[in-house]
């Protein structure tokens, strides 16, 4: 298995030798020391995970870094020496996968980060889940307004209607919504 390559982004020489120490045995630690051009950076690097460390976050800060690091993309833990409730919030909201105060210490670096991973893969499922959902339910109102369409144009009901698509459908080698989007769009040519 190969090992995990980290992105640190650390302005301070002491704390980034302790963070990459701790980390080195099993991970490939790349240390960012500045702020410029760090999405471009982190982007030729494309690691398995962005660490901040930072010690009193703004939401400037905050919003800029998680910008930077692609919280989407992979997971972005952000260690921080103090913070408030709206900051918090505001890490939470702008998708990192871990937020921890006064916590960085060499011990506690790996479960968070492994936490983080977790918590991450965890919501890029559910994300994953609701897109589906979305577009499966697009599709279901897709076909449910061609039916209509086709029970007033040839006077049969409901069940019909849906055999008639599902036969289409099948004939054509095609998925059912893809032909009731064609009866749609025949039927907006049509008005």
């Amino acid at each position: 298995m190969k090992p995990l390559s980290i992105v640190l982004i650390e302005k301070i020489p002491e704390r980034a030798v302790l963070i990459t120490e701790a980390l080195r045995a099993e991970c490939e630690v790349t240390v960012i020391d500045s702020e410029q051009g760090l999405a471009r950076r982190i982007a030729e690097l494309a690691p398995d995970l962005v660490l901040i460390d930072v010690a009193n976050p703004s939401r400037d800060t905050l919003e800029e870094l998680s910008l930077a690091s692609s919280p989407m993309e992979r997971p972005v833990a952000m260690f921080v020496d103090r913070s408030d409730r709206d900051l918090t919030r505001a890490a939470i909201e702008a998708g990192l996968s871990a937020y921890v105060v006064n916590g960085l210490r060499a011990e506690r670096l790996r479960p968070v980060l492994d936490a983080a991973i977790a918590r991450f893969h965890l919501f890029q499922r559910i994300r994953a889940e609701l897109a589906a959902t979305r577009a499966a339910l697009e599709e279901r109102k897709i076909v449910d307004r061609a039916k209509g369409i086709l029970m007033k144009a040839r006077g049969i009901g409901e069940d019909e209607a849906y055999a008639l698509l599902r036969r289409t459908a099948m004939d054509q080698k095609k998925k059912i919504a893809e032909i009731a989007q064609a009866i749609l769009t025949a039927a907006d040519l049509l008005k």
